[in-house]
């Protein structure tokens, strides 16, 4: 993995951002290990890999897989699936595990975003989709509303498809987790991303371990039917004690849904990776949070956050 300049771009929509996120800094002189071999994955395209690629580009829709350099696009995309990134490609944070372009939008959303991304959803023939979106500051809600808006038209368009979102903080503002919560969606997921320690280490600053506990609390209380979802990474420098202290928080704020995986280091200035996580602790971990008393956790080291998503609650680790 070769150091990377920090590289100022201007994307499709006319909004200039920092590639990757992160600007040239001390992580880039610290090397990334050699891959263990149960994280090297063969790529397989079908037919149905172009469909959906030809969906989002015609539509001019973002999403998580290709923004986040996800290792599972092949996987999913061949399945007919994708996760849908709202509200641009430019996020106002700058979390240092993540590769999504940095910037300011200055307030610009796409006001078509919520029909294509129902319509897409219809043509590709859904029957569970996952939305997310980058951080917006740069909105006082959030961009919550919008949030909710393209959630109300994909049920419009498609009454029997399941809604997944996964969303910013919003700044842990009870009044965008409503507007959010109460619009249809069947899974409410914000990550908690590490352990209590190295949040500010790991975490934009805006963000915080009991910001996005108190989300995922407000979402429960506000309507409990929705499931609660969160998503933590391994390989940061975390410890198994910290790992289970997490889970013990999440589970005191009812979160019904835990999704464990490796960090894969994006560039090398960001964050360095600790250590290889392997299959045998992911199984471990997730028997450790099935005991604590999560409705399913979903354990492995190529698992993200919207990985095999719909299967979540078949409860057999999402056929892993």
């Amino acid at each position: 993995m070769e150091i990377i300049a920090t590289t100022k771009i201007t994307n499709r929509d006319g909004i200039k951002a920092i590639k990757n996120g992160q600007k040239l800094n001390k992580f880039a002189d610290i090397p990334t290990p050699k891959k263990p071999s149960w994280l090297k994955v063969k790529a397989e395209f079908n037919p149905n890999f172009h469909k959906v690629k030809e969906q989002v580009k015609s539509k001019q829709l973002y999403t998580v897989c290709e923004e986040a350099h996800c290792p599972n696009i092949n996987e999913c995309w061949s399945a007919g699936t994708a996760t849908f990134m709202l509200m641009g490609s430019v996020c106002t944070r700058a979390c240092k595990f993540c590769s999504v372009d940095t910037g300011n939008p200055n307030g610009w959303l796409d006001k078509e975003e919520p029909i294509n991304t129902a319509k897409a959803v219809e043509i590709m023939k859904l029957k569970y989709v996952v939305l997310t979106s980058v951080n917006r500051d740069d909105l006082p809600d959030g961009g919550a509303q919008h949030f909710a808006d393209t959630v109300k038209l994909i049920k419009e368009l498609n009454p029997n498809t399941a809604v997944e979102a996964l969303t910013p903080d919003f700044k842990g503002l009870f009044s965008s987790i409503d507007t959010l919560v109460n619009c249809g969606l069947e899974v409410f997921a914000q990550n908690i991303e590490t352990v209590k320690r190295l949040t500010h280490q790991v975490r934009d600053i805006r963000a915080g371990y009991q910001q996005t506990l108190d989300v995922l609390a407000e979402s429960k209380r506000i309507n409990p039917k929705v499931l609660t979802k969160t998503s933590i990474i391994l390989g940061l420098g975390e410890t198994d004690i910290e790992i289970e202290n997490t889970m013990d928080d999440l589970i005191k704020n009812k979160v019904d849904i835990l999704t464990i995986g490796q960090y894969l280091r994006p560039t090398r200035n960001h964050h360095p990776i600790e250590r290889w996580v392997t299959p045998e602790e992911f199984e471990n971990y997730r028997e450790i949070g099935l005991r604590k008393g999560f409705l399913e956790v979903v354990s492995g080291p190529m698992v993200r956050s919207s990985y095999r998503a719909e299967r979540a609650l078949q409860k057999n680790n999402a056929g892993l």
